[in-house]
């Protein structure tokens, strides 16, 4: 029985997508090495480096739920955004009115266990839910609780003593 080949067509489409995929591949494992390394473990302290944002990231959880929250220390307390808090399965305890850095902002507050890596935690913290908030902020009602220090494009923290 003769060989038949492949249309030089159809070759030419799959090494594309092979090479599509492996470029695919390869970024996504760049993308992931350079989140991870934006946090360290130095003895018993926390080392965060600067994201290319220009804001520092400390990966934790509220809940059962992965979150990089961002780092705020203009915040007073942690915010958190809408689709977040019910993913995490999060239940209104009241409505709340704050200022935020656009503006007037409603939403409502919460409680939640938040965890950090590095082994910080806040268990039943008061949060404060909003439904156009970005992205997760890690508030003073956490972050004042540590000591922490910034040098350069690095952010260290340490338990407070």
């Amino acid at each position: 029985m003769p060989h038949k080949e492949l249309p030089h067509s159809l070759k030419l489409i799959t090494i594309w997508l092979l090479v599509t995929l492996v470029l695919f591949l390869g970024f996504q494992a760049w993308e992931h090495q350079r989140a991870a390394s934006r946090f360290q473990l130095a003895g018993g302290a926390i080392v965060l480096s600067r994201g290319d944002d220009g804001h520092f990231h400390w990966p934790g959880r509220v809940g059962n739920v992965a979150v990089d929250f961002l780092v705020d220390t203009g915040a007073t307390v942690t915010a958190l955004p809408q689709g977040l808090a019910e993913r995490a399965g999060l239940k209104p305890l009241g409505a709340v009115r704050t200022q935020t850095a656009n503006g007037a902002a409603r939403g409502f507050i919460a409680r939640a266990d938040i965890t950090l890596d590095g082994g910080v935690r806040a268990d039943q913290l008061t949060v404060t839910v909003l439904p156009d908030l970005a992205a997760p902020l890690l508030g003073m009602d956490v972050l004042g609780r540590l000591h922490f220090s910034q040098k350069p494009g690095q952010l260290r923290i340490e338990p407070s003593p």
